[in-house]
């Protein structure tokens, strides 16, 4: 492959990397996440809900990205904004008991640039005032963080794309990194997955009816770790599948 080739199946390959914006607050804000993905080579940008795009001030921050900026695709919530995307990244800068495991920008674009031959990407921002909800966080595949001062951690919304799109820049560069062309499975699939195994869990007693959520989120990251593709999903819902049809004479959890 000669050199304009290979540039040509970068710029193709950057084409399966969206950034996702939850709820933005802020038209300039929108603007300069435009701005600032195309200074990258990124060019698709979603929009879960948000401001009006249209806005004056997201038209002038925007300045030669306008055209990202009205080709912004609109959701209406981030599960279907994810339904064709097999490497989702929420970006968060809270920690806690379901914010774990969280790569630096550096480490995650190791991992998503490794993958990217044979899958989507996506890279979800949540609002200006307090982030990604836990749940939203629980839809991603991995989450990663910007290491910041302990003083004023807080950065500016499209600071932390250009952050995430500069790693992307740099790790890309004109040629593709080597690594296993191995397609995983969608985040569609896997919310297929875990909706019937939340209901076979429940079913038999696993779960905790008024909390069922609690251990499920163990389970997303347990299976994200996993990096499942689509046949071990296949497998594991006839595993649940199987486990339904045992368990038709269930009485109640064991020890009641």
């Amino acid at each position: 492959m000669n050199r304009s080739e290979e540039r040509a199946t970068v710029a193709h390959i950057k084409e399966q990397i969206s950034v996702v914006l939850v709820e933005p607050q802020s038209p300039g804000n929108v603007g300069m996440v435009c701005r600032a993905m195309k200074n990258m080579g990124l060019r698709e940008l979603r929009i879960v809900k948000g401001c009006c795009l249209d806005h004056p001030e997201a038209l002038k921050f925007a300045v030669s990205a306008k055209d990202l900026l009205e080709g912004a695709r609109v959701f209406s919530t981030l599960q279907e904004a994810l339904a064709d995307t097999e490497l989702s990244v929420a970006t968060t800068r809270r920690h806690g008991k379901y914010r774990q495991e969280i790569f630096s920008p550096t480490e995650i674009v190791a991992k998503i640039a490794a993958n990217l031959s044979a899958n989507r990407a996506a890279f979800v921002f949540g609002r200006e005032d307090n982030g990604l909800s836990t749940d939203e966080l629980s839809l991603c595949r991995w989450h990663a963080t910007i290491p910041t001062s302990n003083e004023y951690g807080s950065l500016n919304l499209a600071q932390a794309v250009l952050i995430f799109c500069y790693e992307l820049f740099k790790e890309l560069g004109e040629s593709l990194p080597e690594g296993e062309e191995r397609g995983l499975a969608g985040s569609s699939e896997l919310e297929s997955l875990f909706g019937q195994m939340e209901h076979t869990l429940m079913r038999i007693g696993f779960l905790n009816p008024q909390n069922p959520a609690h251990i499920m989120r163990s389970m997303r990251r347990i299976f994200s770790r996993a990096e499942l593709d689509g046949r071990e999903v296949v497998v594991l819902r006839g595993m649940m599948t199987q486990i339904d049809w045992a368990t038709d004479q269930f009485r109640g959890k064991k020890g009641r």
